[in-house]
C-alpha cells in the first residue's frame, strides 16, 4: 500500500489487511458479505452480520475487533481529509454523521447494498486515475457523489428509527426531538412544550433514565453539531452562527466557548 494512497479497497477475510493507522488516518466502510464481525464502539459492544454495513469515522475509537472464521467483506478506507474537506453540504451531513457516531451499523435493502458496492468501486477507481488531467477535481466530485449516496441511505435508516420512537417513552421522544431541533432550539422549555409537560418534569424524566439533565442533553447534541460545522472550513463562523439561529456572532462565540472551552476561531486554529 502506497504511503500517500487516499482510497483503499479490499475484499478481505483478514484483519491483517487493515492499515495499521486505519483508526486515525481513514474513515472505514465495511460491507459484510458472510460471517460476522464484533467490536466495541463508544463503550458499547456491537456485532454486524451478513448484509449489514459498518461505518467508522476517523478518530473514533474502535476496540476488541474480531471476526468469525467465515468472515468476508468488502472494505473501503477513505483518507480522512479527502472526505471531510469535500462535504457537499455541511448542514445536510450533520444528522447522518451524528447518526453514524451513535449507530455504526446500517441495514440496507437489496437495492442500497448494490449502490454501496458500486460506489465503493467508483470512488476507488477514480482515486487510481492519477494521470487524469483533472484528477483532483474529478476525485473531489466523485467523493461528493459517494457521500450523497451514503447520506441518502443513512437518512432512510434514521427515518425508520424516528418512526419507531414516535410511540416510545417520553424520554425517547425527547431525545428524538433534541436530535431534530437542537441546531436552533437550545431551551428546555421548547422541548417540554412539544411533549406537553413542564420543564421540571422533563428534567426529572431525563435524570431517572440517564442521570443527565435535559439541558445537558441539549448541549451535548449542540456541541456535536458545532464541532462538525467548525471542521468544515468552507463555512465561515458568521455563517455557522446564522445556521444555528444565533442573533449575533458574539452570542455564538460565547456559547461555543462555554461548550468547548475555546472560541470558534481558537478551535479552528487547532485543527
Amino acid at each position: 500500500m502506497a504511503e500517500n494512497q487516499k482510497v483503499i479497497l479490499y475484499k478481505t477475510a483478514s484483519r491483517a489487511q487493515f492499515p495499521k493507522d486505519f483508526q486515525s488516518r481513514f474513515h472505514t466502510h465495511i460491507y459484510c458479505q458472510s460471517g460476522s464481525v464484533k467490536f466495541t464502539f463508544n463503550g458499547q459492544q456491537h456485532q454486524s452480520k451478513k448484509g449489514e454495513f459498518i461505518f467508522w469515522l476517523a478518530g473514533l475509537i474502535v476496540s476488541e475487533l474480531s471476526f468469525s472464521a467465515n468472515f468476508k467483506a468488502t472494505i473501503l478506507f477513505v483518507e480522512s481529509n479527502l472526505l471531510t474537506m469535500n462535504l457537499p453540504s455541511a448542514t445536510t451531513s450533520i444528522d447522518s454523521i451524528i447518526h453514524s457516531k451513535e449507530y455504526p451499523i446500517l441495514h440496507p435493502d437489496k437495492k442500497d447494498k448494490e449502490k454501496i458496492l458500486k460506489n465503493f468501486k467508483l470512488l476507488y477507481d477514480m482515486s487510481q486515475e492519477t494521470n487524469h488531467r483533472f484528477y483532483e477535481e474529478a476525485l473531489k466530485l466523485q467523493m461528493q457523489l459517494f457521500l450523497l449516496e451514503m447520506w441518502h441511505i443513512f437518512e432512510d435508516e434514521l427515518d425508520r428509527k424516528k418512526r419507531s420512537l414516535q410511540s416510545g417513552t417520553l424520554y425517547e421522544q425527547f431525545i428524538q426531538l433534541v436530535q431534530e431541533h437542537c441546531m436552533t432550539q437550545r431551551e428546555v422549555r421548547f422541548y417540554s412544550d412539544k411533549l406537553n409537560i413542564t420543564p421540571k418534569y422533563l428534567n426529572y424524566i431525563c435524570k431517572v433514565n440517564t442521570a443527565i439533565t435535559a439541558s445537558e442533553w441539549i448541549q451535548r447534541n449542540s456541541k456535536e453539531r458545532i464541532i462538525i460545522l467548525l471542521q468544515n472550513k468552507n463555512l465561515n463562523i458568521s455563517e455557522i452562527a446564522d445556521e444555528m439561529d444565533f442573533s449575533s456572532r458574539s452570542f455564538f462565540t460565547r456559547y461555543v466557548k462555554k461548550l468547548l472551552g475555546v472560541t470558534p476561531k481558537e478551535y479552528r486554529e487547532r485543527i
